[in-house]
C-alpha cells in the first residue's frame, strides 16, 4: 500500500474540490475511519487556500505543492507554495503565522482556542472577509500541529502533523 501522495495544484480557486475528492480517495485508501477521512481533507483544504491566498505566483510553473504522508498513527500533511521573501506583505503575513501558530499553541486544548476565535470573529463586522479561522479548525477539528518554515529558494512549507489511533484520533 502506498503511504504517501504528492501532487500539484494550479493557484486557482475552482482546482481545490478535485484536490479534494483525490486526497479523501488516497486517505480512504489508507483505511482511515470516515470521520479521519473527512478532518484530514478539510485540513488539506484549509492549507491549500491558505497557499493560494498567499502564494506568490508569478511565472506559469508556479504551483502549490501537496504532500500527504502516513507514517504508522501519524499523517503529515505538508503545503509548499512559492513567496516573496523580500515583500512586506509577505514579511507581515509571516509575522502573523508565526503568532497563531504560536497563539494556539498555548492553549492546553485546541478547542480552547477554537471557541475564542470564534468568540473574536463573532465581534467582527460581516465585510470582514478574513477570519483566521482556518488554522484553529486545522489544530481543533483535525486534531492538528500546526509548523511552518520559509525556504531559502522562495517558497513556504506550512505542515499539519496528527496522531490516529486506528478510527478515532489520539490526543496530543
Amino acid at each position: 500500500m502506498k503511504n504517501s501522495l504528492k501532487f500539484s495544484v494550479k493557484p486557482k480557486w475552482n482546482e481545490i474540490e478535485q484536490i479534494r475528492q483525490k486526497a479523501s480517495g488516497f486517505l480512504k485508501s489508507l483505511g482511515l475511519s470516515t470521520d479521519a477521512v473527512l478532518s484530514h481533507t478539510m485540513v488539506i483544504s484549509e492549507l491549500i487556500e491558505n497557499g493560494i491566498k498567499y502564494g506568490n505566483f508569478k511565472l506559469p510553473k508556479d504551483k502549490v505543492e501537496v504532500e500527504i504522508h502516513r507514517n504508522r498513527n501519524i499523517i503529515t500533511v505538508e503545503v509548499i507554495n512559492p513567496v516573496d521573501q523580500f515583500n512586506d506583505a509577505t514579511h507581515d503575513h509571516l509575522v502573523k503565522l508565526d503568532k497563531t501558530i504560536q497563539w494556539i499553541r498555548g492553549y492546553q486544548d485546541p478547542f480552547e482556542a477554537y471557541v475564542e476565535k470564534l468568540k473574536e470573529v463573532s465581534r467582527r463586522p460581516l465585510t470582514d472577509e478574513e477570519s483566521g479561522l482556518g488554522l484553529v479548525r486545522i489544530a481543533y477539528e483535525g486534531q492538528a500541529i500546526l509548523d511552518f518554515f520559509v525556504g531559502e529558494e522562495g517558497s513556504i512549507n506550512v505542515s499539519a502533523v496528527s496522531n490516529f489511533q486506528g478510527d478515532s484520533y489520539g490526543r496530543h
